[in-house]
Order: structure tokens, then C-alpha cells, then sequence
């Protein structure tokens, strides 16, 4: 009885999340109606003022502290992460789970030139960490996977897919889909993919391009996508009147089967709470909110 336990409890669990079992009938028929996360995109637009932002990392810097926009507004994904974790969930074969980590995931070049190769990266969170113990993490994986001719899991097993024949490419994908599906896709191989990921984010900043709506890829599992583009000056509106301010926007792709528009209007301004007062996270997160079982 034990082995067919354990063989239930793996199809209904996975490696990187848990099966939700008490949400309603009506969230739970949503991925019926539409299957697919290209069939559940939605996509929106967050401008974001940054004299704020500016004022905070040149204190850290003159305090011997390098932070940067990318640590800033991955240190705030993690922190509304762990404190709305809706945004943690993913619709597989029809069922929802929630993840058992916060991943966020990224495309990086190890070197700005058009024919520089690229790779991905993905760092893992608990959900508790500061704001510097995050920039730790970023710094030391993207120094790992940075240096030309390394290779990181995610390249390794590309080379060794892409090794064979066009018909086994294809077929072995389609195996790999399926034990996907059926919850029986080992740890190894979702450690090492960037599309099993809470976010996908794309530092559009750092090569000075404007955000983009970047499309969610129905492989794997990732149930949001953002794009953080170049800081610049637009009109604003303060006070009834028109004032130049400098901004960066981020495009945002989200799975909206994975929570309904008043959640993730309430996650937006908790988003904008953290980047209008940095400070608040130089605390660790003493509790984290765990979603419904």
C-alpha cells in the first residue's frame, strides 16, 4: 500500500510544487476554458518613478554598497512574491499547484556583442531574504554563468538535446512534455530550466531598450513575464499639472488564470509601496504567507 501511496502522492505532487485541492469550482474550471497560457494572457503596463530609486542606490554606493536596478526590482518581486503567494501558482494538465520556491529566471549575454553567446540563469529565493542578501545571490550566479566558454546546467542539456538527430529532437521534447504533464519530470531537469520558473524577467535597462509585452511561453511553467526598460524623461501629471520626471516602465505578461484583476491590482500597489520606500527591504521577511492547500 505504501508504493501505490507513493506513486499517487507523486502524480498529484511535484518536485516543484504541490497540487491545490480546496480553491472554488469556479477557479478551478478557468484552465479547462482555457487550456493554454498563450490562451490566458494579459498583458499591462507599470511606469515607475525612479528619483527615488536613484537617491537610494547612491547612498548604498557612497556606503561601500553596489546595488543596482536589477537587484532593487528583483529584491521587490521576491518580497510581494512571499507576501501574495497567488502569484506563486501554475496551472499544470488543468490542475493548479503552488510552488515550493521563488525562482525567477533571466536571459543574460557574457558579452555585448551581437555574436556574444547567451544563456540563462535562474536564482532561487526562500522569500525571506533582505535586499543585500538578494544582490548577494544575483551577483554570485551571474559571475558563475558570465565567463565565456562556461556552461551552466540549462547549456549542458541543450548541447546534449540538440546532439541528435532532428526526429529524436522531436520526439524526446514530446516525452519530455508529457512527463511534464503527468507530474514525473525529474528535479534535475526543472533545476536546470529557465521555463519552470515563478518569473521571467528581461533587463531591457542594461542595453538601453524601451520594455517590451513579452509573450509567456506555454512550455513549462512560468505564470509571469516582465520587462524593465530604459530610464527616461515623460510628462507627468502632479498637481494639476504637467512636470517633467524620469522613469523607467515595465512591461508586464501574466497567466491570469493564476489570480483574479483585484489580486493583482492589490500586488501592483504593493509593488509600488517597496520602490516608492526601498528601505523596507533591508528587513528579512519574518513571515511568509503560505497559499491554500
Amino acid at each position: 500500500m505504501n508504493i501505490f501511496k507513493k506513486i499517487y502522492n507523486g502524480l498529484i505532487n511535484r518536485y516543484d510544487g504541490r497540487r491545490l485541492r480546496t480553491i472554488s469550482p469556479f477557479v478551478k474550471i478557468i484552465p479547462y476554458i482555457m487550456p493554454k497560457r498563450s490562451d490566458a494572457h494579459v498583458f499591462s503596463k507599470m511606469v515607475v518613478e525612479t528619483d527615488k530609486i536613484n537617491a537610494y542606490i547612491r547612498e548604498k554606493y557612497k556606503n561601500g554598497l553596489r546595488l543596482t536596478y536589477l537587484h532593487l526590482f528583483i529584491a521587490v518581486f521576491v518580497r510581494v512574491i512571499a507576501q501574495r503567494p497567488k502569484l506563486n501558482r501554475f496551472v499544470m494538465n488543468n490542475k493548479y499547484y503552488a510552488r515550493n520556491r521563488i525562482w525567477i529566471s533571466m536571459a543574460i549575454k557574457r558579452t555585448l556583442k551581437d555574436e556574444g553567446e547567451e544563456t540563462t540563469v535562474k536564482f532561487s529565493f526562500t522569500g525571506r531574504e533582505n535586499i543585500f542578501e538578494i544582490a548577494d545571490i544575483i551577483d554570485k550566479v551571474i559571475k558563475e554563468n558570465k565567463a565565456v566558454d562556461t556552461g551552466n546546467e540549462t547549456d549542458r542539456l541543450a548541447h546534449i538535446i540538440m546532439s541528435l538527430p532532428n526526429f529524436l529532437v522531436k520526439f524526446l521534447m514530446g516525452i519530455i512534455r508529457q512527463m511534464d504533464k503527468w507530474n514525473l519530470l525529474p528535479g534535475a531537469l526543472i533545476e536546470a530550466s529557465p521555463f519552470h520558473t515563478t518569473m521571467f524577467i528581461t533587463y531591457l535597462k542594461s542595453i538601453k531598450l524601451d520594455y517590451v509585452y513579452h509573450h509567456i511561453y506555454d512550455f513549462g511553467n512560468t505564470g509571469i513575464f516582465i520587462s524593465l526598460g530604459k530610464e527616461k524623461k515623460v510628462p507627468v501629471v502632479q498637481k494639476n499639472e504637467v512636470v517633467i520626471k524620469r522613469v523607467c516602465e515595465m512591461g508586464i505578461a501574466i497567466d491570469e488564470r493564476i489570480c483574479d484583476g483585484l489580486y493583482l491590482s492589490n500586488s501592483v500597489k504593493l509593488i509600488e509601496k517597496y520602490l516608492t520606500d526601498p528601505y523596507l527591504l533591508e528587513e528579512r521577511l519574518e513571515e511568509i504567507v503560505n497559499d491554500v492547500k
